[in-house]
């Protein structure tokens, strides 16, 4: 017996662009970023909404897109890592993690900066205790926090919008 899963048109914006693409009933966001539109900085992790390692903002929300399905942005603004950056020119925060090192492995990195840059867009002078508890959904297994959370505190200290 063969399954047949159908496809779905979505139309969402992602990084500022309008975007229409095919996805499979059972995509999640996290596939169809990453197999169907080729964005591929959001990464797997865990699975299950563990880790954070996929976190995109969603009209303004950090969510694990492992756990959204891809159907549902139909009509949404989806903002992956790839949006952070201006073309070639990195944002403060990217560049503040280059600069305290807060990167090792770099699977959980994407989800870091993700959720980092929303912190910074509702809260641009956050204490350390606000970073963690914001990161709090992001775990990384190299690297330690310490020098995430400088990244942040940097980026923050240039004035990140």
């Amino acid at each position: 017996m063969t399954t047949q899963t159908s496809h779905i048109v979505v139309n969402t914006t992602i990084n500022g662009e309008p975007t229409v693409f095919l996805a499979n009933e059972r995509d999640s966001l996290l596939e169809a970023l990453r197999d169907r539109i080729g964005l591929t900085g959001a990464k797997e992790g865990c699975n299950n909404g563990n880790c954070g390692a996929c976190c995109v903002n969603l009209d303004g929300r950090i969510v694990n897109s492992c756990l959204v399905m891809a159907a549902e942005v139909e009509g949404s603004e989806v903002r992956t890592v790839e949006g952070l950056a201006d073309g070639d020119q990195l944002s403060p925060l990217q560049n503040a993690f280059l600069e305290e090192a807060a990167l090792q492995c770099g699977i959980c990195t994407p989800g870091f900066l993700v959720a980092a840059e929303a912190l910074l867009e509702q809260n641009p002078d956050p204490s350390e205790h606000e970073i963690r508890y914001w990161l709090a959904g992001n775990l990384c297994r190299c690297t330690g926090y310490d020098k995430i959370i400088r990244a942040v505190q940097l980026a923050a200290g240039q004035g990140q919008d």
